[in-house]
């Protein structure tokens, strides 16, 4: 049995794991699923259709999977999927998702969600990113595998983060943050490579000096050089574009290039798509 503190209230139909524990003062949906080994501390909120996976850990005054603040959203039965050994702490929101999303807001695995953060719907986060304290997500955002975003980082609707990719605190970002980068300032600009977040993943000298080859070349030559964007992306792919870093690196400012104010998924919204300059 699942060890439930007295005071916590747990509404009919709840799937609760043995091994979960559910502390003082929570509540939990009846549509909820609370999996294997994951621990609510106290005081945390579980709305609707949101389903949490094995070995997380839920601070005090979370409140996990209320309805979207979206005027667009009109009661569709949508979801928030959490995945396994995820450390969510004191006061995060998260949000299930709306018909115009796909239904879904999804958290991957073993990501740490710091204090006040903020996951609006339709996000799609990975695995193992770190969130610093009152990062705030607007809604349809994807943080790809391995991305860290700083403190009070404030990011528009339909932006993406590459694989990573660092963002520096109380940026506010517009525009998606390339793989493999630094980003920030007010609006966020590309300011170099993610030399130390790279070296500690054990990425190869040769491949992070290829890296900063690319960004000498796409960003640090593009004020000195009338050649365009596509055409700065053509001469990396000539140079080092048999490298599979280097490929993601160019993939994602393809799209970039190719999407609307900056955004890539900007351009596949189904509603109210909007128009234009390129990305870059």
């Amino acid at each position: 049995m699942p060890t439930i503190h007295p005071s916590a209230v747990i509404e009919p139909g709840a799937t609760i794991a043995p091994d979960a524990v559910i502390g003082p003062y929570c509540s939990v949906s009846g549509k909820a699923v609370i999996g294997s080994g994951t621990r609510l501390i106290s005081h945390v909120t579980i709305l609707n259709r949101t389903r949490l996976g094995a070995g997380n850990e839920v601070f005090p005054q979370a409140v996990l999977g209320a309805i979207p603040q979206d005027l667009k959203y009109h009661g569709e039965d949508s979801q928030l999927v959490i995945g396994n050994r995820n450390q969510i702490r004191e006061a995060v929101t998260m949000h299930i998702g709306t018909e115009n999303g796909g239904g879904l807001t999804q958290v991957g695995d073993d990501n740490l969600i710091m204090v006040a953060c903020h996951v609006a719907h339709d996000c799609l986060l990975g695995h193992r990113i770190i969130m610093a304290n009152g990062v705030g997500l607007a809604g349809h955002v994807v943080v790809q595998d391995h991305a860290v975003i700083g403190g009070i980082v404030g990011v528009h609707h339909f932006v993406t983060f590459g694989t990573y990719s660092f963002t520096g605190g109380m940026s506010r970002i517009v525009h998606d943050v390339p793989p493999y980068m630094v980003c920030e300032g007010n609006p966020g600009q590309v300011r170099g490579v993610n030399v130390i977040g790279l070296e500690r993943a054990g990425f190869a000298p040769a491949a992070i000096q290829h890296l900063k080859e690319a960004h000498r070349l796409l960003w640090r030559a593009a004020g000195d050089a009338p050649a365009s964007v596509m055409q700065r992306l053509e001469q990396l792919e000539a140079s080092h574009g048999g490298e599979a870093h280097i490929q993601e690196l160019t993939v994602f400012m393809r799209r970039m290039a190719q999407g609307i104010f900056g955004r890539w998924r900007e351009a596949q919204r189904a509603d109210d798509r909007r128009t234009g300059a390129g990305a870059i």
